[in-house]
């Protein structure tokens, strides 16, 4: 056991809590819905940046490369200024959803380099130009570019131009749970000297505002000599706290309370408000500050003139003792040290296979994106919607408004977070994904995050799992059964423990989640369902989660394609499950029957025997169904007729003979309902190793679909499966209604429409989630089928593999993304030559949410890990067995 493990252990037993402090704090609070308290729901309006240094958040906080306890009561976090900027650097700086041409994005440079699964050392990067930063430009050329254009970007705006900037690393490395040492290293990379201005900043999370019943915290100087400054944290639930800062900086306090008068024009009721600091250092306000030293929010203010290429370093420790004598003497340096070396040791025994050094970066940056996107997540509906007791009442307009039925909502949690600016809120399905790399590093932290979304305060009282924080009434994929039994898997393999008790309690849940989709989402009983938009945002002709202009509705192939799937993971559960408990033989044989009506219905709907499954083009569609009409195939060739791939599960001879009960049901049905068999996968002839097989699509459908899924003019790019065919470049699927054209083009890029906000593209781009998805489903036919079956890969090519080795195709494809080609270029920056050419951007990853269809470059989203963190398990796989079977 690695020394990291042992402290995940002592963590779980809750004999020493290294989890209690992480980098909980967001990198965005300002423009989210927990603060918006506006009449018409408009977010990005109600708290823009520009108020976000004056005014006081309600439910969390934000800062750069930060860290707060698991309560968020009080937070440490690094501001900059750089003698131009018109502001403090104390928040990074993005474009709302109606100021970018395609959606909301974060302009700044910042990267997770490392980070463990108890914190015990993590890094950061912040790139930060010299020149002022140009906030009013990047507003100004994205709202004048259309949608055809591509964004315009920090890089663009010349500010890192001949290396004009300073890099920050901020470290953190845990002496014991509660001592967490800091060190921010300053490099100036332009070959002049340059002044800059640090001011690490300690803060209490205002909590007293809204509750005056709330007891107020309080920082003071405990201690202040020429050597050390010691800053006191008193918090009447957290505790006492000292930070020690080394050096003599300037001590500057003020409280973290709203600058009413700079933003509503109403006098404070205290001179020393928010935004103290960042006026007493950039308009020379002395009096912003509290010459008492006493406050609510501290910044210890270093200045420095830095030579060319020369580092400066500053050294913090956030202690709950107040008498470290030495604390910046030799032991600082060596705790780092071990932290780092122990980091090594950990991600070795987590990949202990032959890696190349550029693979292994990619992993461990993926990991390290993973973890540093966990967050704080405050959000208590009931409170939001009636209003603090201490505040102004919300506007009537929000009974009948955002998530009014979601009253019963309590969070307040660590969550895992796609991404902790564009999205920093939980997302049900996103969430699921995040779990795949977290089980491979902490199963605990999965288990917990994927039990969590199921408990009584996140699910509904109907069933239904809430979405994300915008609209908790969308629908996600069901992929949380599915979820629960890859994490039980992984934590099998790689840690020897099955965790049937996790197992248990999910599943549990999870029959009320079913029961939701089928009750809610089925809407004329025939087993065919109409999820909404899924996740996949623009990818049909209409807005599939609105009322449709035709009228009717659509029955979805990826819709009931995910029921199928959600019925073959319950079932792989509860026959697990039924091994030690009999009763789940009766709960698995209705998870066998359901499928078998879902995958009858995806070939013959009711009376009309419509079908989802087109036999002259060999590929599934959505059906729209128009009252007094009848229903029209939706010819798009997207990823909606690649979902039907999922719902596939093999059933071992072993499990079969373990449980006779479920066996001799599943017989009865082969038996005695051809009509039911005859549209499913083969329960008849035993696959490879006498095992059975349960799938939507069986041999011979299977071969058409992957004709097309593994043809590079249609779905196969070079970096993995598009969502849309690019067989729509050409030929543009147009729907006519009424004398309205509605159509769907192939855009390998970001989308030209604003259907969903256009900050999110599935007309032609690389998802990750999905291609994963698609993996696993092919490896799982591999398993049934063995290496006789083999297809030609790609589609014309004249070359055939195996399934397994389309599988490993396709995840080679994906990896390429990220790995640097033979032109010493990695595809994930396009264009981007700084990235591609100078050794101080060389090394570093983005993740981002998904990719251009042709190229492979990086689109959406720059830090969304969230679940292009998957890609940390693919380098596992790839590392374990190559193109070999498993």
């Amino acid at each position: 056991m690695t020394a990291e493990e042992a402290r995940l252990q002592a963590d779980h037993n809750r004999t020493a809590y290294w989890k209690r402090w992480g980098p909980y704090l967001s990198e965005r609070q300002w423009g989210t819905v927990r603060e918006d308290y506006s009449f018409d729901g408009a977010a990005w309006d109600f708290f823009p940046h520009e108020h976000a240094r004056s005014r006081a958040y309600r439910w969390g906080e934000d800062g750069i490369a930060g860290i707060s306890d698991n309560h968020q009561r009080l937070c440490f976090a690094i501001a900059l200024w750089n003698g131009e900027d018109p502001i403090l650097k104390e928040r990074m700086f993005g474009l709302t959803g109606t100021e970018g041409n395609h959606g909301e994005d974060v302009k700044e440079y910042y990267f997770y380099l490392d980070n463990t699964p108890t914190h015990s050392y993590m890094k950061y990067l912040y790139k930060y130009p010299q020149a002022a930063f140009p906030y009013n430009q990047l507003v100004v050329e994205n709202r004048r570019r259309s949608r055809q254009e591509p964004e315009f970007e920090l890089l663009d705006t010349g500010v890192f131009a001949e290396d004009r900037y300073f890099d920050v690393f901020v470290e953190y490395a845990k002496d014991s749970p509660e001592d967490i040492l800091i060190q921010i290293s300053i490099i100036n990379r332009w070959p002049e000297a340059k002044t800059l201005h640090l001011l690490p900043h300690l803060w209490f999370r205002n909590t007293w505002s809204w509750h005056s019943s709330q007891e107020k915290p309080l920082l003071k100087v405990s201690q202040s000599d020429p050597h050390l400054s010691i800053i006191e944290a008193r918090h009447p639930s957290l505790g006492d706290r000292w930070l020690y800062c080394d050096g003599v900086p300037e001590l500057l306090f003020t409280e973290n309370e709203t600058n009413n008068e700079r933003l509503f024009g109403v006098g404070n009721a205290s001179p020393y408000v928010k935004d103290g600091i960042n006026d007493y250092l950039i308009q020379g306000r002395k009096e912003a500050v509290n010459p008492n030293r006493i406050g609510t929010k501290f910044s210890a203010h270093y200045e420095f003139l830095i030579g060319a290429g020369e580092t400066k370093i500053v050294r913090l420790w956030l202690s709950n003792s107040s008498t470290l004598t030495t604390p910046f003497g030799a032991n600082f340096t060596t705790i780092f040290q071990n932290r780092i070396q122990e980091a090594d040791e950990f991600y070795q025994r987590i990949c202990p296979f032959k890696l190349s050094k550029d693979m292994r970066n990619i992993q461990r940056q993926a990991f390290a994106g993973m973890l540093w996107s966990k967050q704080f997540y405050f959000y208590v509906v009931e409170e939001w919607l009636k209003g603090d007791p201490a505040g102004l009442l919300p506007p009537p307009e929000r009974k009948y408004g955002r998530n009014r039925e979601w009253i019963h909502l309590y969070n307040n949690d660590i969550l895992s977070m796609p991404d902790k600016w564009e999205y920093p809120w939980f997302a049900a399905w996103d969430l699921a994904f995040h779990l795949i790399p977290f089980s491979m590093i902490d199963p605990e932290f999965a288990k917990l995050q994927l039990s969590r979304l199921t408990r009584e305060w996140y699910m509904h009282p109907n069933g239904q799992l809430p979405a994300y924080e915008w609209a908790f009434s969308d629908v996600n994929p069901p992929v949380h059964a599915w979820a629960a039994m890859r994490i039980y898997q992984i934590e099998r393999k790689m840690y020897g423990r099955a965790d049937k008790d996790f197992l248990e309690r999910v599943f549990q849940k999870l029959l009320l989640n079913f029961t939701w989709w089928v009750n809610r989402k089925d809407v004329e009983g025939k087993n065919i369902f109409q999820g909404g938009f899924l996740g996949l945002d623009n990818i049909g002709v209409f807005d599939r989660s609105a009322e449709l202009p035709t009228g009717g509705h659509i029955n979805q192939a990826d819709g009931t394609s995910w029921m199928g799937m959600y019925c073959l993971n319950m079932l792989t559960i509860a026959l697990e499950l039924a091994k030690d408990n009999s009763v789940y033989e009766d709960i698995a044989s209705k998870f066998f029957e359901h499928f078998l009506y879902i995958a009858d219905a995806m070939h013959c709907i009711g009376e009309t025997r419509t079908a989802l499954w087109d036999e002259t083009d060999g590929f599934y569609y959505d059906v729209l169904h128009l009252p007094n009409v009848g229903d029209l195939p939706l010819k798009v060739r997207s990823l909606v007729g690649l979902v039907p791939l999922f719902a596939v599960a093999t059933l071992e001879p072993e499990t079969l003979k373990l449980l006779p009960g479920f066996k001799r049901r599943m017989e009865w049905f082969i038996r005695n309902r051809p009509d039911l068999r005859n549209n499913v996968a083969c329960m008849e002839t035993p696959g490879v190793g006498a095992r059975r097989l349960l799938a939507i699509a069986y041999r011979d459908k299977l071969r058409r679909i992957l004709q097309k899924m593994l043809d590079e003019r249609e779905f196969l790019s070079p970096y993995g499966i598009r969502a849309l065919s690019k067989f729509h470049a050409e030929y543009p699927y147009i729907f006519e209604f009424n004398g309205y054209q509605y159509r769907v083009d192939y855009e390998p890029a970001e989308s030209s429409t604003n259907l969903f906000g256009g900050n999110s593209n599935w007309r032609g781009p690389i998802w990750f989630p999905v291609n994963f998805l698609l993996i696993e489903s092919l490896q799982k036919f591999h398993h049934y089928f063995g290496d006789d079956f083999k297809v030609e890969c790609p589609t014309g090519s004249g070359r055939m593999m195996t399934l397994w080795e389309v599988a490993a195709e396709l995840s080679k494809r994906l990896l390429r993304i990220f790995l640097r080609d033979s032109s010493d270029q990695r595809p994930v920056y396009g264009g981007m030559s700084i990235f591609q050419t100078n050794p101080h951007w060389y090394d570093l990853i983005l993740f981002n949410e998904y990719f251009h269809g042709d190229n492979g470059a990086g689109i959406g989203a720059s830090h969304q890990t969230g679940w292009t963190g998957l890609v940390a398990k693919l380098i596992q796989q790839q590392a374990e067995y190559g193109d070999h079977n498993h």
